[in-house]
This record gives C-alpha cells, structure tokens and sequence, in this order.
C-alpha cells in the first residue's frame, strides 16, 4: 500500500499539521484506525496534563485504623468521618455480603 502525505486540522489549536506517509504506514501496520487529531506540540501539552492528572490520583490520603468490627488494624483511602465506623476489607465483604443475601 503506497502512502501521501497529507495536511490534518488540529483539534485543539486549529493549526495543520503533515501526517506523513511514514507515519501512516506505522498506523496501517499497527492497526491503528484513527488519525491522529491533535499537532505535535498540543499532543505533547496533553500528554503533560494527562500524566500530572495521574499523580494527583496517586496522592491519595491513606489512613491507618483499627476495624470497628473486629479490631484488627488497616488502612484505609480517605480520611474518616467521626462517628461512623470503619471496617477492615474482611469485615466489609462480610458486611456487603449480607446486605444483599
């Protein structure tokens, strides 16, 4: 299959942008269906904004308790409210198991 170059519109910034034919055969060998979308420097900006998304998901509060059910200690992925009681993953598997038998 022979490939020509041709000039895209980037999603984002509005700017054309040459999808080569080298770049088209690597996408046909790849299986890849869908052309690119955005330019090289916007592709780049989301990658950078994707990827710090990321981190501030991996930022998670963990927090370490004692079961309120059994007492055994755990850890948890948020920081508990007063009053309402915290269960191991053990504890809270029997608990939602038993809500819904």
């Amino acid at each position: 299959m022979e490939f020509q170059d041709r000039v895209l519109q980037c999603v984002d910034c509005g700017e054309e942008f040459v999808f080569t034919a080298g770049e088209q055969s690597f996408f046909h060998d790849k299986h890849l269906k869908n052309e690119p979308k955005r330019c090289k420097p916007c592709k780049s900006k989301r990658i950078a904004v994707l990827s710090a998304q990321g981190e501030q998901r991996s930022n998670r509060v963990e927090t370490r308790m004692n079961c309120s059910a059994c007492g055994k200690e755990t850890t948890v992925p948020f920081k508990p409210t007063q009053g309402r009681p915290v269960y191991c993953r053990d504890c809270f598997e029997q608990r939602r198991q038993a809500a819904s038998a």
